[in-house]
């Protein structure tokens, strides 16, 4: 007994602690669950009835007051109201208090209902109960095939479609499955082994949350499982008046998607909540809101969800002025032929490395040795810098005092500050650097490319300031020539820079991203694969460009550059829940990660049977090669044996080789990776079978699929007879090996080559067969780098105590064992004299395997928290802006924000300028005299004349909202008495002196309100749409800092600070701007007058206001650009992609001072129309 062990033994782990506290709770259940087994069917359903109504009748005292505080705000004044609305989130935080202690006290009897119900549908075909309303409706949509109506019975079935199969009811909860859901119903995380039924686990506790009326989201890896969950269970639920639906099945911001978040309990994939939040905060009309509040959500496979795409972001987006003008397709021949040079010079450089440190080896005079050696490992080290994926060197990397002798080179060159580096580097014509993610031209490369096109300057980053600089100092010009150079100066920069950023996105494209690795091409489309699951990214894109210069790699169709609209990660979507938990096969090992990030406890719940599957130690090889044939041996060996087999591959291009390798062999296979995600289920299903078939047996007992194969092994069978080795058989000597088979029909098992995690949520079932012949066999080809993946590989078999195995096959080539160990163990295998094709396997080895991903997972989490900490300034920042917009769009509280608007502009007047500036502030901002001399402006306090300006400020805003709605009403009024049965909505101009902007106001609301309506549409508006280009420019400002600020490392400058530092500036110039945009419009706002007596025009109720952009000429353009955007189908199966944003120019930010010295801001002056 290990350490470990005996603090085990003496303490108990914390598993156990867990099921300890869980236990009491599950014995209330068991108790409960007699008497609910006695009720009638009629009895059970009223019993779900009275135990909803309890849970919602605690809520009532709340609701009823927040009705009340919410009557009394429109009569309330505008500085009076932030009591009422702190009032009325002190009571909304204290109802799901009392909603979540009433759930809690009736826990007992609604878990013994669901699992009572359960037991109903498996013991009986048909299920009759008294039908209601809600029974009629479900039977009325031919697609419930679960129910019909009999006269007034209605009969649940235990037969009916899920996710396009039929299935038959056979399922009861067993006891571990009750702590599951406990643990689930605390907002927990419940790891529970593959096939040990998290789907029915979870209906405990949807169904005891539901009964809020809240809503509970039951949140899915893929839309397959979303549409057959929801279908699956969903009779569980509406057996009891439950209604539930899925948010896949419908398109975005659909009525029907709209109905769905409606529904008790809503199914859905992780991407459609994200993406339905940012359309709800994209929004231009309450009516177009599809989601509630985000009260409960389980995430399945949780450990995919929050941790491998937490930081993923989902992006809406839409099209930039010219977007589709990009100079991809134009330079990639050029940058094709560049990296074919290298690529060749990488491979000669490789070659004399090779050459040079054997030589260094063998030669006896030190000082020659040294230097072939120094040469040597110089070579080697530039051609690492040249191209670090190429195969060949990664393969030289694993031999024997190579990788230590190329790192001690790189710590001489990078010494001091990389001071002797460009000598280093100075024969390649690029740099990659795999942990900065870059690949950079050096000035060899620089002029190879002037020669090729004849044009020295044309990737070269001219010197902007010094050129206008200069452009100042000549005397001979006159203005509009001035102007004019400064124009040309600055599209040229434009270009410049555009040409040199598309250059370096073509050499990360060529010499960092490989086809069937990182991503795949599929219907003419670049998709990217997730590196976990192997699964294709629908409609994820890469950012900045480097999307579009994989399209041109690839000879794709190039999409359009594009603008982010509105943009969060899947980690901070689900940290908004008011109770959020989860359940997966495999998050212990991620534990520490679930709670410092989403204060997720995760509870390791008993298997309901003892896992009986070996896990045999890892086997060692040596190459890549040896490994691979000795993967297809054991494959062979499996499937003659009548076991079929899993395959775990980490890539596509993996996945690949293997099928040509099984496909030589003649064993047939099925493959699930990237290019076949869509076949997942079906390939799943069929992965524990076996069928006959015809296997050649050899002398020694060997079987074979194929017949080429037998006749090659027998023959080197009889060949070692006839040479006398020692243990062959001497009878053989003379005979043919046709001779000595023989063949006999078996049951072969299938074998599916799968990515690691693949095919998560579908179990795979065994037959009779494969269960007596040793179970389904799982075969690693390597080990990931974290445990997580190869554990869940694992637990694909020997599910609910079936029979099986696994193992992992290792080469010294292995990404992980060349970070960690792979010289050391080749040396223990050759001084052990090991020949090629032989292995280690050793529990040491495994041990020390596991430890090596351990100290992956450690700096993995370090990095992804570090990411946190990017996305975190961000969210805070998503978070404000998301409240001001709701504040807006729902109009309740929009009155006070406006008025600390004002207030804001008031007190940034008086306090940042002169008595001159504050009269011309107030004249262009807040459009009114400055309301104190200058007398008083040097002899009061500020914040006496601040409150004075205040109120006189919003004394103004107040005649300015009733003039306006004076001069509306008359109109109003006539059209509504003599043509109110023609028109439902109307549209109202209201113009700032420069901009006409067109109001879509309810005719009938605008008439009983008598106008009041038409100044809060007015004031949503403005706040809305400025709100919106504000935060647009923002997010592209935010994404190119994260860029730009890495290089603060160059300069012994913490990144995230400097990100921090400077998030913060643009955070304040963006709330400045904005603020000074909505009160200068909202003071200047009225009805023209020459339109003041102009017919009368009707609003479509389909279409959306015009778009306000004070930056933009044409507010048509970007209105149908953000409907379009907001209206993309992002689900799966859906037409439209969704984009990140490129950052394509590097022009100073449009808030930053025009480099032209005017003293304007960019966008103002030469920045104007560029962006």
């Amino acid at each position: 007994m290990n350490f470990n062990n005996l603090l085990k033994s003496i303490f108990g782990d914390k598993s156990r602690r867990d099921m300890k506290l869980i236990q009491p709770l599950v014995e209330k259940v068991k108790q409960a669950y007699p008497d609910i087994q006695k009720l009638s069917n009629d009895e059970l359903r009223a019993k779900s009835k009275e135990i909803q109504k309890y849970v919602q009748d605690a809520a009532k005292p709340y609701k009823e007051k927040i009705s009340e505080l919410k009557a009394k705000i429109e009569d309330t004044p505008i500085d009076e109201r932030e009591p009422i609305f702190n009032e009325i989130d002190k009571q909304d935080k204290e109802m799901l208090d009392a909603l979540e202690k009433a759930l809690n006290e009736v826990m007992p009897v609604a878990f013994s209902i669901v699992k009572d119900t359960a037991r109903r549908f498996k013991e009986n075909e048909e299920t009759v109960v008294t039908a209601t309303d809600f029974d009629r409706e479900l039977a009325a949509n031919p697609k419930n095939d679960f129910i019909t109506i009999d006269g007034d019975k209605a009969i649940y079935h235990n037969e009916w479609t899920a996710g396009g199969n039929k299935i038959k009811w056979d399922m009861v909860h067993y006891d571990v499955q009750i702590f599951g859901g406990i643990a689930l119903h605390q907002g927990k995380i419940a790891e529970m082994a593959t096939g040990e039924g998290k789907t029915l686990v979870a209906t405990l506790p949807v169904f005891l949350n539901a009964l809020t009326g809240n809503g509970v989201h039951m949140v899915t890896v893929n839309d397959y499982l979303a549409k057959r969950d929801s279908e699956w269970m969903g009779p569980l639920y509406e057996f009891h008046g439950l209604s539930v639906d899925c948010i896949d099945k419908h398109q975005p911001n659909s009525p029907e998607r709209r109905k769905a978040y409606q529904a008790d309990i809503t199914f859905g994939t992780n991407n459609e909540f994200g993406f339905d939040y940012l359309r709800d905060n994209m929004a231009l009309s309450p009516d177009d809101l599809v989601q509630r509040r985000h009260n409960f959500a389980i995430v399945d496979e949780v450990d995919s969800v929050l941790i491998d795409d937490a930081r993923t972001p989902l992006i809406i987006s839409g099209p930039v002025p010219k977007g589709e003008n990009q100079m991809y397709e134009e330079y990639q021949p050029l940058v094709e032929r560049l990296y074919d040079v290298q690529r060749k010079q990488a491979t000669e450089l490789l070659a004399d490395a090779r050459s040079k440190i054997e030589a260094g080896r063998k030669e006896t005079d030190k000082n020659k040795a040294q230097q072939l050696l120094d040469e040597g490992f110089l070579s080697l080290f530039r051609s690492y810098k040249a191209l670090p994926k190429n195969k060949a060197l990664i393969k030289y990397l694993s031999e024997e005092g190579i990788k230590s002798g190329l790192q001690h080179t790189e710590e001489i060159y990078m010494e001091n500050n990389n001071r002797r580096m460009p000598e280093a580097v100075a024969p390649l014509y690029f740099v990659v650097d795999e942990k900065l993610n870059s690949a950079d031209l050096t000035d060899k490369g620089v002029d190879w490319l002037a020669n090729q096109v004849n044009d020295k300057n044309l990737f070269v980053l001219p010197d902007i300031a010094s050129q206008l600089s200069a452009l100042e100092n000549e005397k001979d010009l006159t203005d509009q020539q001035r102007l004019d150079k400064k124009d040309d100066l600055l599209n040229h920069y434009a270009v410049q820079s555009d040409r040199v950023h598309t250059l370096q996105q073509l050499l990360k494209a060529y010499t960092m991203f490989n086809k069937d690795d990182e991503y795949v091409v599929m219907d003419g489309q670049v998709k990217i694969v997730d590196e976990q699951t192997g699964r294709i990214m629908e409609g994820r894109r890469w950012s900045d460009g480097l999307h579009q210069a994989i399209e041109a790699k690839e000879h794709v169709k190039v999409e359009a550059a594009t603008q982010t609209f509105a943009t969060i990660t899947l980690q901070n979507y689900f940290r908004m829940y008011h109770k959020l938990a989860g359940m997966t096969g495999t998050a212990s090992t991620e534990a520490g990660e679930f709670w410092d990030i989403y204060k997720l406890d995760v509870v390791e719940i008993p298997t309901n049977r003892p896992v009986i599957r070996k896990d045999l130690d890892d086997r060692v090889y040596k190459t890549a090669r040896e490994k691979y044939a000795a993967v297809i041996d054991e494959v062979e060996a499996m499937r003659v044996s009548g076991r079929p087999c899993l395959v775990g591959t980490t890539s596509v291009e993996i996945s690949e080789l293997l099928s040509r390798m099984l496909t030589m062999r003649k064993i047939p296979h099925h493959v699930l990776n990237a290019k076949l995600h869509q076949k997942e289920a079906m390939i799943v299903a069929e992965a524990g079978k076996s069928a006959p078939g015809m296997v050649y047996i050899t002398t020694d007992g060997h079987a074979f699929t194929d017949r080429p194969s037998a006749i090659r092994y027998q023959t080197a069978l009889i060949d070692d007879a006839a040479n006398g080795k020692k243990g062959s058989d001497a009878s053989l000597v003379g005979k043919t090996p046709e001779s000595l088979l023989h063949n006999e029909e078996r049951l072969l098992g299938a074998v599916t080559i799968a990515t690691n995690m693949a095919g998560r949520g579908t179990d795979i079932k065994l037959t009779p067969e494969v269960k007596a012949a040793g179970g389904l066999a799982i075969i690693g080809t390597t080990r990931h780098e974290s445990r997580r993946v190869d554990r869940q590989l694992r637990g694909r078999a020997g599910r609910q105590g079936d029979p099986g195995s696994s193992v992992f096959y290792v080469s010294l080539e292995d990404e992980l064992m060349r970070k960690f160990g792979s010289e050391r163990i080749a040396k223990v295998m050759d001084r052990l004299g090991f020949e090629d094709g032989e292995r280690i396997e050793s529990p040491m080895i495994s041990r020390s395997i596991e430890r090596a991903q351990k100290k992956v997972e450690e700096n993995n989490f370090g990095i992804r928290k570090n990411l946190l900490e990017y996305d975190d300034v961000m969210n805070k920042q998503r978070t404000v802006i998301y409240e001001k917009r709701r504040h807006a769009l729902m109009g309740e509280r929009i009155g006070m924000d406006i008025t600390n608007i004002i207030w804001d502009r008031v007190v940034n007047i008086i306090e940042n300028n002169d008595y001159q500036g504050i009269k011309d502030g107030f004249l262009e901002v807040l459009s009114m005299e400055v309301p104190f001399t200058e007398e008083d402006f040097e002899n009061n306090e500020r914040g006496e004349l601040e409150e004075r300006a205040f109120q006189e400020a919003m004394a103004a805003f107040k005649r300015k909202t009733e003039r306006i709605q004076s001069d509306s009403y008359p109109v109003i009024k006539d059209v509504y008495e003599n043509q109110g049965n023609i028109y439902q909505f109307i549209l109202i101009p209201i113009t700032d002196g420069r901009h006409v902007v067109q109001l879509r106001v309810n005719l009938k609301e605008a008439y009983d309100t008598q106008s009041k309506n038409v100044v809060k549409e007015f004031e949503k508006f403005v706040v809305l749409h400025t709100i919106d280009d504000d935060w647009k420019e923002n997010l592209r400002q935010l994404d190119e800092l994260r860029h730009s600020v890495q290089n603060a490392s160059y300069e012994q400058k913490d990144p995230l600070l400097v990100f921090k530092l400077e998030s913060a500036k643009l955070w304040d110039t963006m709330i400045n701007d904005m603020n000074t945009r909505i009160a200068s419009f909202l003071m200047r706002g009225q009805i023209p007058v020459l339109q003041q007596q102009g017919p009368v025009q009707e609003a479509a109720p389909v279409e959306h206001q015009q778009r306000f952009n004070e930056q933009k000429a044409n507010f048509d353009e970007a209105e149908e650009a953000q409907r379009q955007a907001a209206n993309q189908d992002t689900r799966e199966e859906g037409q439209q992609p969704h984009h990140t944003p490129i950052v394509r120019e590097k022009l100073p930010r449009p808030n930053d001072p025009c480099p032209c010295g005017s003293g304007k801001k960019f966008k103002n002056c030469h920045g104007r129309g560029l962006r």
